[in-house]
């Protein structure tokens, strides 16, 4: 699993651009897919027939975007004036390496020396930050990035203290790790596993690949923010790394499924693997666009807590990762039809 999600996050895939990761999991994937497409939008959707056939089939989701960058404007001197695609805090950028492909540059404002204490007293806005490729002019920049580029940051993928790692990414590269381990196993019943575009930018991709695969329910896997920091009272941590996966009962875009969830939530008490649910409503996922697909589509998550997300140096435990993972192969081997949990 480690060196999965090392490969995973090294790649480049911000909402739009997922082209590397698409053909990186696609590689993986067609060794055990009984079907796999590539629709217009650029989701990868990768069959797996079950020991049983079903009139609609079960879906599980993960979306292969990350948040990054695009460039807006190039100045008179070279710098890289930029927007951000997702959802991105100011204040985790100032300072990083970023890379535009094989180009890199930071992230940089006014050092302190220059600034007035006023300025001090606030966070700048994005509209103020830049980016320093190194060029001396625009036309030096301009034989480099183009308009449009897409960038990333720069991050190398890291093991450290107990059992935890450090990356870029890991939202959602978690998920399609996990995603990429279960196709390995024949599940109970027939299962699309879909890998969707845009989910940073609006749950794009989710929505198209809900209407063209019509399914039972579906569970999307994600990496959910963290917030378990000294300075925090307890009920607004949201969950907690190393407290295993996470069974969200709601977020900001969609109510889950109580039945299904309360499944989930069975199967983990039986199987004796470690969850956790959230204590805040925060965020949203995929599942904002699926469960309203069609005629309604019953919905849940489950999730790998996440520090710093959306950051450069996103933290996750391995154990919660493979708690994850651990949940949904015994939901795949158990599930036998929709009648299990109404």
């Amino acid at each position: 699993m480690t060196e999965l999600l090392n490969k995973l996050c090294s790649l480049p895939g911000v909402s739009g651009a997922e082209d590397s990761v698409r053909d990186f999991i696609r590689t993986r994937a067609i060794t055990f897919a009984d079907d796999i497409r590539t629709d217009a939008m650029g989701n990868l959707m990768v069959f797996r027939a079950g020991k049983r056939s079903t009139t609609k089939p079960l879906m599980l989701t993960a979306h292969m975007d990350e948040v990054g960058f695009i460039v807006k404007r190039i100045t008179d001197d070279g710098m890289l004036k930029f927007g951000f695609v997702g959802g991105i805090d100011p204040r985790v950028v100032i300072g990083r390496r970023v890379c535009f492909g094989k180009v890199s540059g930071v992230i940089g404002i006014k050092a302190v020396h220059l600034t007035s204490q006023e300025e001090r007293k606030h966070t700048p806005d994005a509209k103020d930050l830049y980016i320093d490729i190194g060029a001396c002019s625009k036309s030096e920049a301009e034989s480099k990035v183009n308009i449009g580029d897409y960038g990333v940051f720069d991050s190398d993928f890291l093991e450290f203290g107990d059992d935890l790692i450090k990356a870029k990414a890991l939202d959602d590269r978690i998920g399609c790790a996990v995603l990429l381990q279960l196709l390995r196993k024949t599940p109970h019943v027939d299962t699309w596993f879909v890998f969707t575009v845009q989910e940073e930018v609006g749950f794009r991709g989710a929505t198209t690949a809900a209407f063209s695969i019509d399914p039972a329910l579906c569970i999307n896997v994600e990496g959910t923010a963290a917030a378990d920091l000294p300075e925090i009272k307890p009920y607004n941590r949201s969950c907690a790394i190393r407290n295993g996966a996470v069974l969200p009962f709601m977020d900001k875009s969609a109510i889950y499924d109580q039945k299904l969830l309360k499944f989930l939530c069975n199967i983990a008490d039986n199987e004796h693997i470690n969850w956790q649910t959230k204590t805040t409503v925060s965020g949203s996922t995929d599942i904002g666009a699926i469960h309203k697909s069609l005629t309604g589509v019953p919905c849940a998550c489950v999730a790998a807590p996440v520090r710093y997300i959306h950051s450069s140096v996103c933290v996750a435990a391995l154990e919660d990762i493979k708690n994850v993972l651990y949940l949904l192969q015994a939901f795949l081997e158990q599930f036998n039809n929709k009648t299990d949990f109404i």
